[in-house]
Formats: structure tokens, sequence, C-alpha cells
């Protein structure tokens, strides 16, 4: 056979968002103006009182390894918002402190699945869900959701997707790329589904503070019956717009949090300390910023609807939850979701994420980040616009 890399990663493709970011990157480097809605990247800047924690910890000669569990006291406090803001009571030894929610997500798949083992994912879901399933061995089953029933998880869609290899059953709430919220009927499913099959959930909560319209926040662990098996994932990159901070975290039962620090002390050690004094620092802190920030994604959230739904041929709900839009473009006569997407970056200059990239429930639709500057917002939609005639 000769030298090659793995089939695990030779036949995956790229994460089609981080990708496309590349692509704004090469034509803008070509002197292409182009107007980037596609990142889930807060335009914000990290609170005052975070960096100067973080920069102080510096200072303080914190630049060395941490416990792999993380700091004490960033794990206590962790513990404490769980049991304040999500229902569930953990111990902060159960809790790992990862460098990012996308890392403690991949430990908790290489964790649960052993090769062959199916996890379950509702799409449209994030582009990474899969992939990661693939890099441990494990497939995923795509359960996809409607778009005509409001993309809501129902006892039969789940049901078509599970089988005897389900191991894992992973929800997104709030959710990217469909804004939708997790309601209380649709978590009774959830509960009861994995109770009868007995699964593992893994609950990605990454979007839990940007909600709309006075919204409840619903944590899998707090279900009846689905603290025992359910690993939550939460991080500061969203709510605290700390992207570039890569600091996550999972909260997990305790048959399985020891397990998952062994994938956490064999992949990266741990996380930067100083990134997780200003992690500390974020938690401990005031929370104006985190709600400001909320504020000003609001005002964007009805901006890009409206501008989208003035559009010929497209229709976007109201999301309830996390920066995206995700917009119904089969009326617009641009072809599918890549089709349009090429062809907004290439006649209006706008760079959209193509609702393919989130599994095949996404089809029919793009994603727009309201992430962005609003005068970003404003010039997207006057460009698709143009462009549309």
């Amino acid at each position: 056979m000769g030298r090659s890399v793995a089939g695990r990663v030779s036949g995956m493709g790229r994460s089609a968002t981080v990708s496309l970011f590349d692509v704004v990157g090469q034509l803008r480097a070509e002197g292409r103006v182009v107007v980037d809605v596609s990142g889930g990247q807060p335009d914000f800047v990290t609170g005052e009182h975070v960096v100067d924690a973080a920069v102080d910890a510096l200072r303080a000669g914190h630049t060395h390894y941490t416990a792999s569990r993380g700091l004490v006291r960033l794990r206590e406090l962790i513990a404490q918002k769980h049991q304040r803001d999500n229902g569930f009571t953990v111990s902060p030894e159960d809790v790992i402190v990862t460098p990012s929610a996308k890392h403690a997500l991949y430990i908790s798949l290489l964790t649960l699945l052993d090769p062959g083992d199916e996890v379950v994912v509702p799409t449209p879901s994030w582009v990474s869900y899969q992939a990661m399933a693939h890099l441990v061995g494990g497939r995923a089953v795509e359960a996809e959701l409607r778009a005509d029933e409001g993309f809501r998880i129902t006892r039969d869609v789940l049901e078509s997707a599970t089988t005897d290899r389900t191991r894992v059953l992973l929800l997104n709430t709030p959710n990217n790329p469909t804004g939708r919220v997790l309601d209380a009927e649709e978590a009774a499913v959830v509960a009861a589904h994995a109770a009868e099959h007995d699964l593992w959930v893994v609950a990605d909560e990454i979007y839990e503070a940007i909600r709309f319209d006075g919204r409840a926040h619903t944590s899998v662990a707090a279900l009846p019956g689905c603290a025992e098996r359910t690993l939550t994932v939460n991080g500061f990159s969203k709510s605290h717009a700390m992207t570039g901070w890569r600091l996550g975290w999972v909260a997990a039962p305790r048959e399985v949090a020891g397990h998952l620090l062994k994938a956490q002390e064999h992949t990266v050690s741990c996380a930067a300390s100083f990134a997780q004094h200003g992690g500390i620092a974020a938690l401990e802190g005031p929370a104006g910023h985190v709600a400001a920030m909320r504020d000003s994604y609001d005002e964007r959230r009805h901006l890009v609807v409206d501008g989208l739904n003035a559009l010929p041929g497209v229709r976007c709900a109201l999301p309830e939850g996390a920066f995206y839009a995700f917009a119904d473009i089969t009326g617009a006569g641009r072809g599918g979701s890549l089709e349009f997407a090429g062809w907004a970056l290439r006649e209006a200059g706008v760079a959209v994420t193509p609702g393919t990239a989130f599994g095949a429930g996404g089809e029919g639709h793009v994603r727009v980040s309201f992430a962005a500057r609003r005068e970003l917002l404003e010039a997207a939609l006057e460009r698709l616009a143009a462009a549309l005639g």
C-alpha cells in the first residue's frame, strides 16, 4: 500500500464553515470586496475584567500546567452555575475544563463510542458533530427534522434513526443553525427516548446565554431520569465573546467523568492556565456585558429576518436563540443551498453558509449569522436585494 494517511481522515471533508472562512480570506487577498455573514464569531471584544484577570495571571507567573480537570475555583463556579441556572447538581470533581467546548464534545464521543457504535444527531446540526463521531470510530445517524414542522424534535424522528447500535443521542439547544430552543414537549420526548433505549445524552448548550423573547433554557441533565445519563457541554466562546480563548467544559456523571479525564490527560493535558483565570473572572464578574451582547443580537435578529423576508422568494422564521437566521431560499430561483451560496458569493459578494453543510435537513436553506456588525448586516442585505433584483 505504501505510505498513506488514515482512511478516517482522508475520507472526511473539511469543516464547511472553517473552509468558507478561508475562501473569503483568499478572495479578499485577491482584491474582492466580500461581506462575510457566514461565521459564528461574535463581533464584541471580551469583557475588560476577564482580560485583566488573564493578564494579571500571566504576570503572576501562572504560565504552567494546571490539574487536567482544571483549576479548582473554576470548576466550583461551573458546578454552582449548573445548580443555579440549569437545575441539576454536579460535583466540581465531575467537571472537566477543556480547551474549547469543541474538545469537550470530542472527548465525550471518544469516551462513549466504541468502533461501529452510532450516535443519533438531529439535523440540521453543527457541521462537526458527524465528523467527530467518524474520527472516534463511530457513526453519526441523522434524525432529519422537517422545516415544515419548525424543525421540532419528535418521537417518530428519533425512533427512525435509532438502532441496536445506537449509544448516544446528541442534542444542541439553542440550535445552530436553526435558532430553535428546545421546548418542554420536546424535552419530554428526549427524556423518554433516552430512557427507553438506555442511551447516553450529550447536550451541547454552548448558546445557552443567547435566547430571546423570554424563552427558558432546558438542560437535559435536569430532566427526570437524565442526570445519570447526560454529559453537558458548555463554554465561554459565545456567551462571553471568548472564541479565541478556547475555553469550555463538560459536566458528567461520576461513572464517566474519570474516563473523560483520561482522554483529556492523553490529548491536551489541560486548558491554558491563564485562560482559566479569565474564565473565573467571567463567572464571578458582572453579567451586564453578556446581557448587553444579547440585547444587541436581538436587535440584529429583527433587522436580518425582516431584510431576508423582504427578498423575493426568501422566507425566514424568527430564531428563538443563538445568533443565526436560517433562511428558506427555495423560491429565490437560484437553485439549492450550495448553488445559492455560490451565487451569493459570486454575484453579490456576500458569504453565507449553505444549509447542506448542516446535514440533509438543511437543504433549501442558507445560514446568515447576525453576530456580525450591524453595518455589515445592512450591507449584506442590500447586496442580496440588488443581485436578486
